[in-house]
């Protein structure tokens, strides 16, 4: 948490995501909540989220969703195997500015053998901001 964030800014059921990259430090702290179908990755948006205009970078959104779905894929398959992205698709339907909660849920569509579909809704403050679509490889775990 930054020094001006409170867990009480922090909505219900949220705790520090549950894995860490090099890839998503920067956007730290990051924040995650496992149902039982999917997990709902989010952060509270600030400054090094944003493009030059102050909005929410398209580039986060993008990755966010990525995450999201790669894991409520492992989710449904209850972390029985690692998933890689196959394709991903982002439609941008409003904006989002510093301060907002952003929050990634996902739906997984269908898992197979090789295979998964998940579906998402990028929501800032509650509002739908994006939706993306991604299709995932399935990659056994060694064992």
């Amino acid at each position: 948490m930054t020094t001006t964030e409170t867990t009480s800014d922090i909505p219900a059921g949220f705790e520090p995501h549950f894995r860490k990259s090099p890839f998503t430090d920067p956007w730290e702290p990051l924040y995650s909540k496992k149902t039982d179908k999917a997990v709902v990755m989010a952060l509270r948006l600030a400054k090094a989220h944003t493009n030059a205009r102050g909005l929410i970078h398209g580039g986060l959104i993008a990755s966010l969703a990525d995450n999201a779905m790669g894991y409520s894929c492992a989710q449904a398959t209850n972390w029985t195997t690692s998933f890689v992205t196959v394709s991903l698709a982002v439609d941008y339907v409003g904006s989002a500015g510093i301060g907002q909660w952003l929050a990634v849920e996902s739906d997984v569509i269908k898992t197979g053998s090789t295979l998964c579909f998940a579906q998402s809704l990028i929501k800032a403050d509650g509002a739908v901001i994006a939706r993306a679509s991604g299709t995932f490889r399935v990659v056994p775990k060694p064992v």
